[in-house]
């Protein structure tokens, strides 16, 4: 067993695999997830476990040096945009139309589920390299 970090298995496996330019999609629990896409789902019940939980859980993991949120995101729940800014403050952020969001949701490696009933708590991630 680990003793410590990520311990879903799935969601293990997803990370460990991810190369430079990678993209994972961390959603709320509304987001449609594209058929085709793999779908890791962490949802136990409406509101578990929530979108910043697991977002924090990835920044202690991953590299990233993008972020893509929905522009409406700003407005519906800026609270979760600054998470997502603090969690991941070495990377650039990125806004696109939510339609758009979705659009790009379909060429990710995983989207990972949340219980977030929060509209817009949703992000792209774009894995980075750890070294210059």
């Amino acid at each position: 067993m680990r003793s410590g970090g990520i311990i879903h298995p799935e969601l293990a496996r997803v990370i460990a695999s991810l190369g430079h330019l990678d993209r994972l999609c961390v959603a709320d629990a509304g987001l449609p997830i594209p058929p085709g896409v793999v779908r890791i789902d962490l949802a136990y019940r409406l509101g578990q476990p929530g979108f910043v939980d697991v977002v924090e859980a990835l920044a202690a993991e991953l590299v990233i040096e993008e972020v893509t949120m929905a522009e409406e995101a700003g407005t519906h729940c800026p609270e979760v945009v600054a998470a997502v800014r603090g969690a991941f403050s070495a990377a650039s952020v990125r806004a696109v139309a939510h339609e758009d969001f979705k659009k790009e949701a379909a060429g990710v490696r995983a989207v990972v589920r949340t219980g977030e009933c929060t509209p817009y708590a949703n992000v792209i991630l774009t894995s980075g390299v750890p070294f210059a």
